[in-house]
Formats: structure tokens, sequence, C-alpha cells
């Protein structure tokens, strides 16, 4: 009889990761085998409670039952069709998605990479087509500091020096401005101008909060020069800032809206580009595709997920523990945390360079049993599941408080 094979230890794994794996990440030295709610599990069994939540991706937690059982249920009937067909369960998820954002039509894809590729696409044939910009002549304007993904053309207008060194020639056609500055912004746009894409927060960018009123100040410049405002959600959106969409705050609504991580439930990649149907009206058949956009189990888990928000109850959660967040932050400012920016429940933590870099404080508390993700510099983001209790919240905050002691 043949014995079963050892599970190797987490140190091995890492080390068997090294010689097959591109070095395109730089994870803390954990392995997750197994997780629940807001909890994850290593090889040996040592539980951290989670409090970056896959960037947002895993808003609901861990295999959140609704979710899971959605998932099941299609895996039992049918996965993939290609959109060479129509498949039963796109209607019901595109016009419930539309319905909880505020716009008409939906353009399902996958990653939130391709959400934005696709809305950079749209909106350059929205300005030709609608707007009447002079062919390959389109310009869309960008925030300094933005992350959008990593794929060639978003690099172009990305200014990390990392993200960009050794990736070009770039795609031009894009003009970057100083976030949460209406005046340049306004000096950027002109008649060749198809939109403004911004995130409502600059999550990579160690969650920047922009100015009140900035957001509405987007919204009526674009109006103004008659141009697209193309708001990227896919961090802030689908309750992470006790709103469905960052922009609620200010009451604004975008003529474009990429979504993703969260809309796929922590289970399968799903993204979306939603808009008015006179921006997405503008595509036709064999102009852009996806064989996985829109699949049906991906619209089974999407369609899940919207049936959670739809309820308002993970929105509320989030700004109810939000007020915590900033509670126990404000009681460490000076005691090693120097400033922070939060909505709802997503903070970025600047600590004292003194004390250590983000890197150095995320596997500190990796060691008290508390998972995190640095940023730039000495900042750390936090960002639990919007399942995480009150109690949960408060200890991960007091083992903040003990590494910055320490």
């Amino acid at each position: 009889m043949t014995a079963p094979a050892r599970t190797r230890t987490s140190e091995e794994l890492i080390r068997a990761e090294e010689p097959v794996l591109a070095h395109n990440y730089h994870p803390l030295p954990v392995v997750v085998a197994r997780a629940e709610g807001a909890w994850v599990e290593d090889v040996e069994g040592r539980r951290y409670l989670d409090m970056l939540a896959g960037y947002s991706a895993l808003n609901f937690g861990h295999r959140h039952p609704a979710l899971i059982d959605a998932a099941h249920a299609q895996l039992d009937r049918l996965t993939l069709t290609s959109r060479a067909f129509h498949n039963d369960r796109l209607a019901e998820f595109a016009e419930r998605l539309a319905r909880l954002t505020g716009q008409d039509m939906v353009l399902p894809m996958n990653t939130g990479a391709e959400a934005v590729e696709s809305g950079l696409k749209v909106a350059r044939k929205w300005a030709y087509e609608v707007k009447g910009v002079p062919a390959d002549r389109a310009t869309i304007v960008v925030a300094d500091g933005n992350f959008h993904g990593r794929t060639t053309t978003i690099v172009s207008f990305s200014t990390d020096e990392t993200a960009r060194s050794g990736f070009g020639p770039f795609t031009p056609g894009f003009r970057i401005v100083p976030y949460n500055d209406l005046a340049a912004l306004e000096a950027a746009i002109d008649e060749t101008t198809a939109a403004v894409l911004i995130e409502p927060i600059q999550g990579e960018a160690g969650v920047i909060v922009p100015d009140d009123g900035y957001l509405a100040g987007v919204r009526e410049l674009t109006r103004r020069a008659g141009c697209l405002f193309v708001a990227d959600e896919i961090q802030s959106g689908l309750g992470r800032t006790g709103r469905t969409l960052a922009v609620e705050h200010e009451s604004v609504v975008p003529d474009v809206v990429l979504l993703g991580k969260a809309l796929g439930g922590g289970i399968v990649p799903v993204s979306a580009v939603v808009g008015r149907r006179e921006v997405l009206g503008v595509l036709r058949p064999g102009e852009h595709g996806s064989t996985f956009g829109g699949n049906p189990l991906a619209a089974a888990v999407g369609t899940a997920v919207v049936e959670l928000l739809e309820t308002g109850e993970f929105q509320r959660r989030a700004a109810e523990l939000g007020a915590v967040l900033r509670e126990e932050l404000d009681a460490l400012l000076g005691r090693g945390v120097v400033a922070f920016r939060a909505r709802g429940l997503w903070a970025g933590v600047d600590v004292d360079p003194a004390i250590g870099t983000g890197r150095e404080i995320s596997e500190r508390l990796m060691r008290e049993g508390i998972l995190v993700k640095d940023t730039h510099g000495s900042t750390i983001r936090l960002a639990p599941p919007l399942t995480v209790t009150e109690t949960e919240l408060r200890a991960a905050l007091a083992s903040l408080a003990k590494v910055l002691a320490a």
C-alpha cells in the first residue's frame, strides 16, 4: 500500500515556489491553507485575522455561505458557454447590478484591469462617435498616484516607477494631473478629452481620501466640458466605504463605473463596466469581448453578491465599524502613528519611520496573528472583511498598538 504523501510545511512550500514561480510578488511568509469569515489558517494550523480581505475582493469574508451555496448550485448546472451563446444567469445579474449602481447597462468582464481597459476603449469610442473628437486624437485625464492595474496601457499612465520601469514603449493619449486638484484638472481638459478617469479614493497610494467637494467638482467639470466621468470603484466600491459606491458620499453619479474584486465574492474573478446607455451603447458585435466575461458561474456568484448588498446590511456595517476603526486609530496618533486616512472600513496608516517600514510592521503584526499589507514607505493598509466583528477589529488594533510600542 502506498503511504499518503506528507504535507509540506510552510517553509518548504515557500522554498518550493522560488524556482518555479515568477517573482512578481513579495508575499508575507505565511501559507494559508483554510479560511472562514475573517480568519485564515496556515499549513501548521496557526490562525490569523485577515485585515486585508484580498484588497477588498473578500468584502464578505472568506467562504460566505450564501456565495458558496450559489457557486455550488451553479457548478452542478453550467459553468461556461462563452458569449457565442446566451446563458440563463446573465440577464438577472446585469439587471440587478445596473439597478444597484443606478446605471443603465453592464459590460461583464473578469479582472479589474480588464474592466479598466474596457472602460478606456468605451470612452475613446464614445468620444469619436458621440462627442466628435477627430480620429485617434482622444485624450483621457488621470490622476497622479493612480493605481488602475498593471497592463501595458495602464502602466503607461502610472506614476509609480516600479510599475513602469522596463515596460515601455508606452501607450499615448493620457494626461496626468495632481489628485485632489480641481484647478489642475480643469486646465487639462480640452476639446479632445474623452474622459476623466479617477479613483474616488486612491487605494494603492495609501487610502488617499480627497477633500469634500472634489468628486462633485469632477462631476461638474466633466459635465461642463462634455466629457465622461469614469470612476474606478474596483477597490472602493461594493460596501467598503459605508456606501454601495464611494462616489455616493457626495451624491455623485458618474457616466461610467468600473467594478471588480468584491463582485466575485472571493470565489471567481468578476468585473464589470456599468454606465449610461448612451456610452456603453457605442459597442457593436465584434468590437470588444471576453470568452469568460459574463460566464454562468460568474453571473451566479455576482448575482448573489448583489443580493447581499441590496439589503444595505454590509454598507451599514462598514459605516458603523468604520467609526470604531477611526476611534482606535485616533488613540494611536502620537504613539507610533503619525497620520491616517480612513473612509468606512478602510484605512491607510502612516507609521513613524523610526519604528519601521510598512513591510517590517506587517511582519511584526503577522507574528501577532494579524495580516495586513504595506504600501509605500512606512504605510500599512487596513481593509478587513465587512463581516469582521467589533471585538475582532478592536483586537487587531490592540495588536497594532502592541507592535508600535515594542
